[in-house]
């Protein structure tokens, strides 16, 4: 299994759509034109670039769309850059799914979902999302609070306030960093703003986001009532080789890209605090 794992898949680019202006989502499919591989909500894939390089990006389509995976990706690097540049049809390498992914169909299930996002760090959360909006019925309310710097840079803006804001018992709080002309919304940064909503403590919590947002978030919601065993959070950020060979993403007896990227805070809150 690990010797397959190595060997990339082969991507095709079918679609481009400008998230911010720093942020693309890709759609990728195989060269016979079908979604490469199944994977579960919070997964993850390294993109490559022959001679340019490689990089672990999180997948943020759910695992219900049947026809493709998709990938929002902030032009932040090397490949990133090369794939913005990219266009419709240009092959990638595709190594993949990698880690656990959320516990959507066991500790999830049932249950009233809170989702904190800042920036980018909507994007692994918004297969869980869809997931969540697909499967409906299998759980309670959800929650969602997003911000960002500006209106412009707050990820999947259209596909929020058309489809998530009018989905049954879907709540949505969008809020930016400092005021402008066109926003009429709320004004402020994430983690006073969750304080601030005061939310049920009975809620599961899902955080993704800068670690500065992660860590005062955290403190809010235990400040709450929230106990770390209700709050999870993805760090695909720290994986590199995605199959426990290169040691980089260890944190104490754990590695990163075996054991999660998904953990619940309890589970890191027993880890050495490099994270």
């Amino acid at each position: 299994m690990e010797n397959d794992m190595l060997i990339p898949y082969i991507g095709v680019i079918t679609d481009i759509r400008d998230e911010t202006g720093d942020v693309k989502t890709f759609r990728v499919v195989g060269r016979d034109g079908k979604k490469l591989f199944y994977h579960k909500p919070g997964q993850c894939a390294i993109l490559s670039v022959p001679g340019v390089g490689d990089s672990m990006i999180s997948i943020t389509s759910s695992p219900t769309v049947e026809a493709y995976q998709e990938f929002s990706i902030k032009k932040c690097g090397c490949v990133t850059s090369w794939l913005h540049a990219a266009e419709e049809g240009q092959e990638i390498g595709v190594r993949g799914p990698l880690g656990n992914g959320f516990p959507v169909d066991t500790v999830f299930k049932g249950k009233d979902l809170l989702f904190v996002a800042g920036g980018i760090g909507l994007a692994p959360l918004r297969s869980v999302i869809n997931y969540v909006r697909f499967h409906r019925s299998d759980y309670g309310k959800v929650t969602i609070v997003y911000g960002s710097r500006s209106k412009q840079d707050l990820v999947a803006y259209r596909e929020i306030t058309e489809e998530w804001m009018k989905t049954p018992d879907f709540t949505v709080y969008l809020t930016i960093d400092k005021a402008q002309d066109d926003w009429d919304g709320h004004v402020g940064f994430v983690p006073p703003y969750v304080k601030e909503l005061n939310p049920d403590t009975s809620m599961t919590a899902i955080m993704c986001g800068p670690p500065i947002l992660i860590h005062l978030t955290l403190a809010g919601l235990n400040e709450l009532g929230f106990k770390d065993t209700q709050i999870f959070t993805t760090m695909e950020m720290r994986m590199k080789c995605g199959i426990g060979k290169c040691g980089r993403c260890n944190i104490g007896n754990k590695y990163v890209c075996k054991d999660g990227p998904v953990f619940s805070f309890d589970e890191l809150g027993a880890l050495p605090p490099e994270y």
